[in-house]
């Protein structure tokens, strides 16, 4: 590991201060309306990104470029952008109506009170499935808004309750990344590392499905009759049951859009010109959540060659001492990646080295470790306000006209908030015993 350099973490910082208080004063400060959402990110992370290309004298300016391009071609982050893409076509080819559709008809068939809560389980099989939250999100985020459009449900908490969902599965999945990730880099088996996981992470869902529901009986309204049509819930219904199946996102997203485009036009919902119109405006509403995609990798890729997250990695390293310390130390570890980095896969790839050594060093068993970084990413990721999870859902609900910020999600997000409180009570309270350390 290379001499680590704190000064090369400033456009982390600059960027928050830019992000989180310039949205804290127009909010609370100078009480302008919906003040958080006002706030340009992609700017912000420009500002960023030139702190970040300033740094380093050392390396000229095309060598920089030739970093950021090395960052931004990841593979993660190409997967990303081409999820981001198909999803906002599929949400412009089905539009607003089909979600509606598809709320209306549950909410015809489950009482109301219990649809967020069914929004929420439904998020959690699917991910889980999947192994994708953000395949997830962009897929139940349209349904959950028609949910809260059709009732007196809060918007946040029906988007809150799908994000929730998506990072349970997200956590467990087989065939997550972050799953992958983990396991590989700490040398476990995949169903080791599901059940030191499962321990953890299922307290803290069923706490959330709790709360999701005391909270949603309270907001609940009398049952909505609205007339639906059954034809457009199709492609939603072939995109819910192929993620429920375990089916590619790719070739989920690829079905609905199909399926999409044959019933808009076959109805005559949607001219063929209107339609392509609609794909290309779907895929458009996206730049934004791709921008970001792109400048994080960018600046990530500065800060990582200027020695930013070795200081980072190192440090954490000396403070925590002792096997519950040092297992706090991991989670603060991959949580710190993932603020800086925005993407819990990358977090944890770049923590599995120094998390290997804590690990042997206090004792820690493999699928512990794996465990453990993989909850605290889910964590952390699944409460920024610049994740690709958060600019998803908020993508969505912009193309279906709602105004919504990520500091009205934020105070909803009950499940990662409790896989937080869980998981310390798993190092703390409830430690691994020795003969599960092997």
């Amino acid at each position: 590991m290379k001499k680590g350099n704190p000064i090369a973490l400033l456009p982390i910082g600059v960027f928050l201060v830019l992000y989180l208080g310039l949205g804290i004063l127009f909010e609370y400060g100078l009480k302008i309306p919906m003040g958080f959402y006002n706030i340009p990110i992609v700017v912000a992370f420009l500002a960023a990104l030139l702190v970040a290309c300033v740094q380093n004298r050392s390396l000229s300016f095309d060598d920089k470029l030739v970093l950021m391009g090395k960052g931004v071609g990841d593979k993660n982050i190409i997967i990303m952008i081409l999820i981001f893409m198909t999803a906002g076509i599929f949400v412009g080819v089905v539009g607003r109506s089909s979600a509606e559709s598809v709320a209306y008809c549950l909410l015809s068939l489950i009482p109301a009170r219990y649809a967020v809560a069914v929004l929420f389980v439904v998020a959690c099989f699917v991910s889980l499935a999947m192994g994708t939250s953000v395949g997830t999100i962009t897929l139940i985020t349209p349904i959950a808004l028609a949910v809260a459009g059709a009732s007196d449900f809060s918007v946040p908490l029906c988007v809150a309750s799908v994000m929730g969902g998506a990072m349970f599965g997200d956590n467990l999945s087989f065939i997550s990344d972050t799953t992958i990730a983990a396991c590989n880099g700490q040398g476990c088996r995949m169903k080791d590392k599901f059940r030191a996981n499962f321990a953890i992470v299922f307290p803290a869902a069923l706490v959330s499905l709790v709360i999701i529901l005391v909270i949603s009986m309270g907001q609940a309204s009398t049952p909505i009759q609205q007339d639906y049509s059954l034809i457009q819930i199709i492609p939603y219904l072939l995109v819910l049951v192929g993620g429920i199946i375990g089916v590619n996102v790719f070739l989920v997203l690829l079905i609905g859009i199909v399926s999409g485009s044959i019933i808009m036009l076959a109805t005559g919902a949607t001219a063929a010109t209107d339609l392509l119109a609609n794909m290309g405006s779907g895929a458009a509403n996206m730049f934004e959540t791709t921008m970001v995609a792109i400048l994080v990798s960018a600046i990530c890729a500065l800060i990582r060659e200027y020695g930013g997250f070795d200081a980072l990695l190192s440090g954490i390293k000396k403070v925590f001492k002792g096997r519950k310390g040092g297992q706090l130390g991991m989670g603060l570890l991959v949580g710190a990646m993932d603020i800086a980095t925005a993407n819990n896969t990358v977090a944890i790839v770049m923590a599995n080295p120094i998390a290997r050594e804590m690990a042997r060093d206090y004792g820690i068993s493999p699928r512990k470790t794996a465990s453990l970084l993989d909850t605290f990413a889910c964590v952390f990721q699944g409460i920024i306000p610049y994740g690709a999870q958060m600019l998803v859902a908020l993508s969505a609900a912009h193309e279906l006209g709602y105004e919504l910020s990520a500091f009205q999600v934020i105070p909803n997000l009950f499940y990662p908030f409790l896989l937080l409180v869980s998981s310390l009570l798993f190092i703390f309270v409830f430690p691994e015993r020795k003969a599960d350390r092997a």
